[in-house]
């Protein structure tokens, strides 16, 4: 093999100092120790206040910005983006007390999410937030719920368009969804709205996420404009709030490009004074989560053993899928592909090793990355996984073969 510097997605914050990686400024080895033990995720707050302030540059002025928590709802996490955007949104009872927390006005949070049980919505009327509704059925429950402690619950309708975003990693939006009401019922459910004790807060749109194309979020953005302004004319009171969810993507493989967030705010600039006057006083709302922390994460694992078997050279860490699920490839991806993965202490290398890089499970699932080529590594060296601050330990089966818990660190 020549040697050659080894091939990522790119790589944005990226720091490294004497052929060492580091986060928080500080060398991944040192936050080993620190951690005590590996395996372990460590999230930059810098890279974090980094990507909010790009996101205020570009963006027109009227947009505001929310933190969907189910991408990483580590509570030292939430509580430092909390001092950085203008609202929370979460999609469970446990996810809304880490919101409540945070110190944040209750109206700037929102819940979403299908299935919530009457708990769930006890709580939520209880906390004074908003509901994002689900279903005509949920709209009736959140009444009856409301009637026995006498409060008004501040209520919004996620609707489910008849669109969805192109070039999605994942569709949110469009057909038959579990989420949202579907747009051509939304009128008659405004219509029921009004008669019923809530107070109606406005619209949320979501059509689908991970997307690294600004005109295709352009597209999204302009239908979701056109929806929202037609459901309005049927809605009881002028919309405080409409969420266009977000949908911005972080490139994660060979190939993948980041995002033009100039192009983005530049579209949304020209789309926003189209609504019309009912809309001058509602809060414009985009819903980001792996945008604003995908990329400030790294998982971290040591290698425990190295083998060779029929010419094939293995890495085994001490990590794996029961942390990772998503970087083994069996979180969504139809055909694997590897996250950028570096040795730590070897950034400056040259590429001269062709390697498998694999967990500690008993399953043949438990891959981190698939024929890397990296500088040789040896026991003992520390394997980073990138893009690892969103869907990461919380998206995992942590319980898996009875393996302990990582580290979490906020740097």
């Amino acid at each position: 093999m020549s040697n050659r510097k080894p091939e990522f997605a790119p790589l944005w914050g990226l720091d490294v100092k004497d052929g060492e990686l580091r986060i928080g400024g500080q060398p991944v080895s040192l936050l080993a120790e620190r951690a005590g033990a590996t395996p372990f995720f460590a999230y930059g707050r810098d890279l974090m206040t980094r990507r909010v302030e790009e996101l205020r540059t570009a963006l027109p002025e009227r947009v505001h910005l929310h933190y969907a928590i189910k991408a990483n709802p580590m509570p030292a996490l939430v509580q430092h983006m909390a001092g950085l955007v203008d609202g929370l949104d979460v999609a469970s009872g446990g996810e809304l007390l880490v919101a409540l927390d945070s110190g944040l006005e209750p109206e700037t949070i929102s819940f979403a999410g299908p299935g919530k049980t009457d708990a769930e919505l006890t709580q939520a009327i209880a906390s004074g937030i908003v509901i994002n509704m689900e279903s005509h059925g949920e709209m009736e429950r959140i009444a009856e719920i409301a009637g026995r402690p006498g409060a008004r619950p501040k209520v919004a309708i996620r609707v489910n368009p008849d669109f969805e975003l192109k070039t999605s990693g994942m569709k949110m939006g469009g057909g038959s969804k579990q989420f949202g009401i579907d747009a051509e019922i939304v009128p008659q459910v405004l219509s029921r709205l009004g008669d019923l004790d809530l107070e109606f807060w406005g619209f949320h749109i979501f059509s689908g996420s991970q997307n690294l194309r600004a005109d295709a979020l352009y597209e999204a953005q302009e239908k979701t404009l056109e929806l929202a302004a037609g459901l309005a004319k049927h809605a009881p009171a002028p919309p405080k709030m409409l969420n266009i969810g977000g949908g911005l993507g972080i490139p994660y493989f060979p190939g993948d490009k980041h995002l033009d967030l100039t192009e983005v705010g530049d579209g949304l600039a020209r789309l926003l004074p189209t609504l019309g006057p009912e809309f001058d006083d509602t809060e414009i709302v985009m819903e980001l989560g792996r945008f604003l922390v995908g990329e400030a994460g790294i998982y971290v694992s040591r290698v425990v053993d190295k083998k060779e078997s029929r010419g094939q050279i293995f890495l085994i860490t001490d990590g794996g899928l029961h942390h990772q699920l998503a970087a083994s490839g069996n979180f969504g991806q139809v055909l694997r592909k590897n996250y950028p993965v570096a040795i730590a202490t070897r950034m400056d290398g040259e590429a001269t090793e062709s390697v498998d890089i694999v967990g500690c499970l008993c399953t043949p699932l438990d891959r981190l990355g698939d024929r890397m080529e990296l500088p040789k590594a040896e026991v003992g060296d520390l394997v980073v996984l990138f893009q690892s601050g969103a869907y990461g330990l919380t998206a995992s089966p942590t319980a898996f073969l009875g393996h302990p818990a990582p580290i979490e660190m906020l740097v």
